[in-house]
């Protein structure tokens, strides 16, 4: 173990260092990731609330079809930010 990376004490696994990423990126990164946390949050929550209502099974498919369409187009423009973001880190980190 004479690389000179360090080692957990309890394992002869190396140690993960956090990313660290610069420090006008960072807080970006988090807004956009919680973000999208609080999108399937919520999609999760609204899908729970129609799978427990009894009603006919036809409209609940058709329920769950539009919020999984409405779910889709709420995340997608944090996804374009997110992907143009990733660039950006890997462009810095070169």
């Amino acid at each position: 173990m004479a690389d000179g990376k360090p080692y957990s004490a309890r394992s002869a696994q190396p140690v993960t260092q956090p990313r660290m990423y610069s420090p006008e990126l960072q807080p970006l990164l988090q807004t956009l990731l919680g973000t999208l946390a609080d999108i399937d949050f919520e999609h999760e929550r609204e899908r729970d609330n129609i799978n427990c209502r009894a009603m006919d099974m036809n409209l609940k498919i058709r329920l769950l079809e539009k919020l999984k369409q409405h779910h889709h187009q709420r995340r997608e423009p944090y996804l374009q930010q997110l992907a143009i973001l990733q660039e950006r880190i890997r462009q810095f980190s070169q």
